[in-house]
């Protein structure tokens, strides 16, 4: 039998998730990585994008808001601002907030441009991780 790993992703309203898993795939600074049982520890941020979970042959996907990631060989820990399952998300208003963000960073004069961009980049997370569940 394989060994598990322990997942936990912690939001600052709660511990949102908190099992064992065969394997993760994480939105990292430098692109996707995946952590199994074993993995070298390391720290790392995490981007806006989707979180990919393997329990034996069934997988789940959230959609994550920048954070950070404890890898250690059999547990992960992941510090979010937001998460969401892909169950929770409203692939209408995802699409209506990315039109929103790309609207405001064509726009000329003052806006904040961090802001629209960040915006931006949570919608498509968001549509992303629809797409993929």
């Amino acid at each position: 039998m394989a060994e598990k790993l322990r997942l936990k992703i912690i939001n600052p309203q709660k511990v949102a998730y908190n099992k064992e898993v065969d394997e993760i795939v994480l939105p990292g600074k430098e692109g996707d990585f995946g952590v199994l049982y074993g993995h070298t520890p390391f720290l790392t941020s995490i981007r806006p994008g989707t979180i990919l979970i393997r329990v034996g042959n069934d997988y789940d996907y959230f959609s994550i808001h920048n954070g950070f990631a404890e890898i250690d060989f059999d547990k992960v820990n992941i510090v979010t601002e937001t998460i969401e399952h892909s169950s929770d998300i409203d692939k209408e208003r995802a699409e209506q907030a990315r039109k929103r963000a790309e609207r405001r960073l064509k726009e000329k004069g003052d806006i904040d441009f961090r802001r629209a961009e960040a915006a931006l980049h949570r919608a498509i997370a968001r549509i992303k991780t629809i797409e993929l569940s």
